[in-house]
């Protein structure tokens, strides 16, 4: 790809990163609902997101590798937050935070932890989506699934195919 090109590519994925998560958490507030939407689909995505940025730290990478990630993993936290509160488990957000945080401590502890958490990563992403497509199929309702959310999660995706 020409260098102009994929420095294009690279600006419009930040761009797409820095609202990826608004068109869903404008529909969880609209609605006043989480319906729809799978608290253990949004709690695997955070871990794939906090392992794979946690790697890209770890191995001193490029702050352009891996940038949109922590403004991904900053609206995830918002949009699980509305899912426990519309769910009545706002009590539980602590404890999130918590294992989030030691999990972030956790993996800086060891080589072999960080490698073998990423080589996990792909799986526990794909994880994330096959439990939110069970439960948009069980309940045969999608409700607040927002599908721009996915579109520019989509756009994201395949532009990284690209850029690194």
């Amino acid at each position: 790809m020409a260098p102009g090109l994929l420095d294009l590519v690279n600006l419009t994925t930040w761009a797409v990163c820095a609202v990826i998560k608004l068109p869903q958490l404008v529909a969880v507030l609209r609605a006043g609902s989480a319906w729809g939407l799978s608290a253990t689909s949004l709690f695997l995505e955070l871990v794939g997101f906090l392992v794979f940025l946690r790697y890209q730290v770890y191995y001193g990478f490029p702050l352009e590798t891996y940038l949109e990630y922590p403004i991904i993993i900053a609206q995830d936290a918002i949009l699980f937050y509305c899912i426990l509160y519309f769910s009545g488990n706002a009590k539980r957000a602590l404890f999130y935070a918590v294992v989030f945080w030691g999990g972030w401590y956790i993996l800086s502890l060891d080589k072999v932890m960080v490698d073998v958490a990423m080589y996990l990563c792909t799986f526990i992403s794909a994880t994330s989506k096959v439990v939110q497509l069970q439960l948009i199929r069980q309940t045969k309702d999608p409700g607040q699934v927002s599908a721009l959310t996915w579109g520019l999660t989509a756009y994201a995706c395949a532009s990284k195919l690209q850029t690194t």
